[in-house]
């Protein structure tokens, strides 16, 4: 179903095929299944995202993970490779961590000079807006079951952009969904993760966090 014929294998494939399964699981029934991108949706049913779950288990290792899935992201073919998610069990739980890392991850982007031709998008499971607070169900735009990098390309942005007319709009239109939604309806989604790698508050962010 998905392309994953170049991600390497943590040694308990089990463990990384639930970490897949997840992460697939929040992308249907959360990001699409919410409309929380109007764009997701056809990348995922023509099987063109890339799926790569990380056996790092700190910055420096992401970042070499990073800057593999950045290069072999330009040089694939569009049609079969849009866009590729790079998930991170054993690393940066701690979200300002991740945050900070995300500095470096534009800084390699330059440095590969993919600039304006790749971007690095993100998100977390205890992703927070700053202004909120960790209980906020706006919060959960953001959230997902693992820490992910999402690599995309500038050109199938502005495509999408140009599809949908009203793309400034996709971030209020999220807060009224989640709003109406509520904790409890996130909760009631089974979106959170499974996998039994040590990262901070995963468990907890189902509950209290989310």
């Amino acid at each position: 179903m998905n392309d994953t014929h170049a991600a390497p294998a943590p040694a308990d494939e089990a463990l990384r095929q639930m970490v897949m399964a997840d992460t697939v699981n929040w992308l249907e029934k959360a990001v699409i299944g919410l409309n929380l991108c109007p764009f997701a949706k056809g990348v995922h049913v023509k099987d063109q995202i890339h799926y790569v779950v990380s056996d790092a288990q700190d910055a420096e290792a992401v970042a070499h993970d990073l800057h593999r899935e950045l290069e072999a992201l330009a040089e694939a073919n569009p049609d079969k490779r849009d866009t590729t998610l790079l998930i991170l069990p054993q690393a940066l739980h701690d979200f300002l961590d991740f945050n900070d890392f995300l500095e470096l991850a534009d800084e390699m982007i330059d440095e590969l000079d993919l600039g304006g031709i790749l971007q690095v998008a993100s998100f977390h499971p205890l992703f927070q807006f700053e202004g909120t607070t960790v209980d906020d169900v706006t919060n959960c735009t953001n959230r997902a079951p693992y820490p992910i990098l999402h690599l995309l390309r500038e050109d199938s942005i502005d495509k999408a952009v140009e599809a949908f007319p009203e793309a400034d709009a996709i971030y209020e239109k999220n807060m009224e969904t989640l709003g109406a939604l509520g904790l409890e309806g996130w909760l009631d989604l089974g979106v959170g993760p499974r996998c039994p790698f040590p990262h901070q508050g995963a468990a907890a962010s189902d509950k209290a966090k989310e």
